[in-house]
Parts: structure tokens; sequence; C-alpha cells
């Protein structure tokens, strides 16, 4: 099973609205969909109509919800399982594995010291770290950012001095990138970055579908005395399009319980150390 597929059909977003009463709540029903399409594949109204035993129209209103969240692609008559290596709106991912992100932040905020440097990728695991630094007592923090929504956690906290590079802001993501990130990421240093992925595979590495994103993450990187890949158990074996960094280039991931014992073991031998949380 693909391990993307699998991801977004157990946490794909329950969307109010529509339905008929067949025992089962609305979001309940769509989570059923959803694991009948990680399953098969792909679906067909029909075929949904006559398992919950609801009408066509229903079913239909179901898979327009569903595919707003991103979690399936419309196809005449039903619907798909999204493809492997797409990328999903920020307010969908913040709902995905949310609490296992919440406990490798946890893990995250436990590394940071008064009066260090870091730098914080764009994402919602990272969005969660920046949230937990606020609840932290720091005398100073350098903190740098590419993300517009952790800029915007971390702004009046009295003891960050919060540094953006600036750049272009793609707003799926609320990253900025491009030569004017770039050009401005290479003349800090930090003591620590950590590292939001995509995907993160021991062959191919860590990912982003996003070509310049990948190439301001490489320059992140460069600057920075430890990398701290921060990614919950459904990014791992899952590849994307833009190659960020070897995972030799790492030196720790913090990754939830549910990680695949083989991947963990695979990830140390490579002189990764990885923390469960």
């Amino acid at each position: 099973m693909n391990v993307t597929k699998q991801s977004v059909a157990r946490r794909a977003m329950d969307t109010a609205g529509g339905g008929e009463s067949t025992g089962l709540l609305v979001g309940e029903r769509r989570h059923r969909i959803l694991d009948l399409l990680t399953k098969n594949g792909r679906v067909t109204v029909d075929e949904l109509a006559s398992n919950f035993a609801i009408s066509t129209a229903t079913i239909r209103h179901d898979l327009a919800a569903l595919a707003a969240t991103g979690a399936l692609e419309r196809t005449h008559g039903g619907a798909l399982l999204s493809r492997d290596g797409q990328d999903y709106p920020i307010a969908l991912k913040r709902t995905l594995h949310h609490a296992e992100k919440v406990r490798i932040a946890r893990e995250a905020v436990g590394l940071i010291r008064d009066g260090e440097t870091i730098l914080l990728d764009s994402g919602t695991t990272t969005s969660e770290i920046a949230k937990q630094l606020r609840q932290m007592e720091f005398r100073s923090l350098n903190v740098i950012t590419i993300g517009l929504n952790i800029a915007v956690i971390l702004a009046d906290a009295p003891w960050v001095r919060l540094i953006m590079p600036g750049g272009v802001m793609r707003p799926e993501s609320n990253a900025f990138s491009g030569c004017m990130a770039e050009a401005a990421i290479v003349g800090l240093q930090a003591d620590r970055l950590f590292l939001g992925a995509d995907g993160l595979d021991p062959d191919c590495g860590v990912m982003t579908p996003h070509l310049l994103e990948a190439q301001l993450n490489a320059k992140m990187i460069a600057i920075s005395r430890q990398v701290v890949a921060v990614a919950d158990s459904s990014k791992l074996l899952r590849r994307n399009v833009s190659l960020i960094a070897r995972v030799e280039q790492l030196h720790m991931l913090i990754t939830d319980r549910s990680a695949e014992p083989a991947v963990v073991a695979e990830l140390r031998s490579r002189g990764v150390e990885v923390r469960l949380a």
C-alpha cells in the first residue's frame, strides 16, 4: 500500500453537510468511502450508493466534499485516490496526523537552548514547534524562518528576534522561496535547522514537490550546524519530485511511534539519530 495514499485516506478532513440517515454520521461515512478508495484505488458512485444504501446524489455530494480537501480526485462516475507526489493545501495538512505533529514538536523544542539561533522551515509540523516555543521562557532566541504562518505565531514573543529572508511567497504553503530568499539565507548561520519534509525515503533522501523550496532548503542545510528533520511517519517511504538532501546530510529525524521499524533501522544504519515521539 502506498504510504501517501494511505495517510490521506485515513486523515482526510470531514466536511459538514449533505447526506441521508443510514445509521452513519456524515464524517464517518466519508471516512469509510476513503477506506474503500485506499483499498481499491478507485470507487464508483453507483457502487458506493449501493454499499451505503443511499442516493447517488448524496454520494456525489460526499465525493465533491472530499475532493475539495484534496483527499481524492473526481472522475466521471466516481473517484480515484490522489496522485503520488501531489501537494495538499495547508488547511488540509493541518488536520492530518495532528496529535503526532504535536508530540514531534514537543520533542524538537526540547533540543533548543537559550541564546541559540534556530532555523524553522515552513510546514505544519514546524508550525507546531513555533506554537510550543511561544509557551517557553527564554531570555533570547534568534529564529530564522521562511514560513509566513510561523512568523505570525512568533511575531509578538518578546524574547524572539525574528528574521525572515524574504522572497516570493507560495500561498499553498505560506512559504517564501526564490533567488531573493536564497541570497539572504547564505549570509546567515544557524545552530539548528528544523526541516520539514513531504517525503523521506532512505534510498532517495528528503523530498518536496516544489523545486524552488528544495533549492532554498538545501542552502538552509548548508548554513546549519545541526539538521533535524521533523516528519510524521506517513512521510516515510514517500517520494516526491524535488530532492532536498540525502539522508546522510541529516543529523536527526524526529518522527512518531508508528514509523516502520525497518525504515527506522535503515536510517540509523546510515548515521541518522531517530527519535520516536
